[in-house]
């Protein structure tokens, strides 16, 4: 039986959920935007109507009001999103269980086995998009293909840029559709990678396809295969849903709020960051043994910064000792520059549940402060307990706890 595969994506998702909120917006150009006091106000979200003044998505909120001063600027509400965005997945998952997340506002399903009971897949698409409107307010774009990557596709080329927001691409229509589009239209293929074939002389969708795959898999590997595969409309990834159970790496960055200069502020943001990779693995039931640093400088002329990690000797979910290996290569590779922003990530994940076990570890001990702290922030939040670092001026531990992936909640 032919795969039928949907991606479900909410326009302009953010900016949708506060006009559907919020009525009088209605025929209003509205922008979704960080503090523009801080490094965060860039542009998170703009509707179409924004959009028609030259608006675009990561632009400063300044740049933005200079072609269109009269916009209304929305704070984020990052926990209203992620709730409506659960709200939508409960609705597609009244048409099928093989529901999967792939972003907050974009959906694959997996509808071979529904067709008997809901119609055709354009009635069930257009039944998903009147369900979402009706109990959301807001509109959705469904990309429908016989898998994966040409949902995708249908989505992001042609159901977002029709009347109807459907579209359908499979390989009766590739040729004529898909293949003449530029190549940077494919799924995949980032700024980076266009350069590179645009180099080698492949410039269309088409001209990818018909590239020896030989070629392809020479100069990329596997990469390359991947590339010709998904130009040819090839993908045998199922729908699963259990995409993120088990992630490769559990990670938290942050974009500071003025330039950091010295060693024991930097240090704090760092343990901050520490912390909350150690909870965010405990969550996921994880420990890992590869803990990775990324700083990048504050001069945009001259970029300065560095990213490495690091394997310890046993699998954890402590944040103090992921804190100490990324302590060991800030202090090994850092130039002295002033920092604008920090990431650390924790990789190389296993199970909890199976672990090595360590005459010096104190696993156990580890195991029942962890279990404490959890206990604690879950029941008074995750300022209620914190290390003293924190007290810090430079601290941004209260901050961060307000939001949800460096927005606010």
């Amino acid at each position: 039986m032919t795969r039928e595969i949907f991606l479900v994506d909410i326009q302009t998702f953010y900016a949708s959920v506060e006009k559907a909120d919020h009525p009088e917006f209605k025929d209003k150009p509205l922008i979704v935007a960080g503090d523009p006091k801080q490094r965060s106000g860039i542009v998170l979200a703009a509707d179409p109507v924004a959009k028609s003044y030259g608006i675009k998505t990561a632009e400063s909120v300044g740049q933005a009001l200079l072609k269109c001063p009269q916009a209304v600027l929305v704070r984020p509400r990052m926990q209203h999103y992620l709730d409506i965005s659960l709200l939508i997945t409960q609705i597609l998952k009244s048409f099928t269980d093989l529901v999967e997340p792939y972003s907050v506002d974009e959906q694959f399903l997996d509808i071979t086995g529904s067709r008997h009971l809901f119609g055709t897949s354009d009635e069930i698409a257009r039944t998903i998009q009147k369900k979402i409107m009706k109990d959301t307010g807001v509109r959705a774009r469904i990309g429908i293909g016989t898998n994966k990557v040409l949902a995708k596709m249908a989505c992001d080329n042609f159901a977002k840029k029709n009347t109807a927001g459907i579209f359908r691409l499979d390989q009766n229509n590739i040729e004529k559709c898909l293949w003449p589009l530029p190549i940077r239209a494919m799924f995949s293929v980032g700024s980076h990678m266009e350069k590179h074939l645009i180099g080698m002389g492949i410039r269309t969708v088409g001209m990818l396809a018909s590239t020896p795959v030989e070629l392809l898999r020479k100069r990329w590997g596997i990469n390359g295969v991947l590339l010709w595969q998904t130009a040819n409309g090839i993908d045998s990834s199922p729908v699963t849903v259990h995409t993120y159970d088990r992630p490769k790496a559990i990670g938290h960055n942050i974009t500071l709020p003025y330039d950091y200069v010295y060693e024991k502020d930097i240090k704090t943001i760092i343990l901050e960051l520490a912390e909350e990779v150690a909870r965010g693995a405990r969550a996921k039931h994880c420990r890992g043994n590869i803990v990775s640093i990324g700083v990048r400088g504050a001069n945009f002329d001259h970029p300065t910064g560095f990213y490495r990690q690091i394997t310890i000797f046993h699998t954890t979910s402590f944040g103090m000792d992921i804190y100490h290996a990324a302590s060991i290569l800030f202090d090994r590779f850092w130039d002295r520059q002033p920092i604008r922003s920090i990431a650390v990530t924790l990789s190389g994940l296993h199970s909890d549940k199976e672990y090595q076990l360590s005459l010096f570890d104190q696993s156990e001990k580890k195991e029942k402060l962890n279990a404490a702290i959890d206990a604690i922030h879950q029941k008074y939040g995750r300022t209620a307990l914190f290390r003293g670092p924190s007290l810090r001026p430079s601290s941004q531990l209260r901050i961060r706890s307000k939001k949800i992936g460096g927005h606010w909640k």
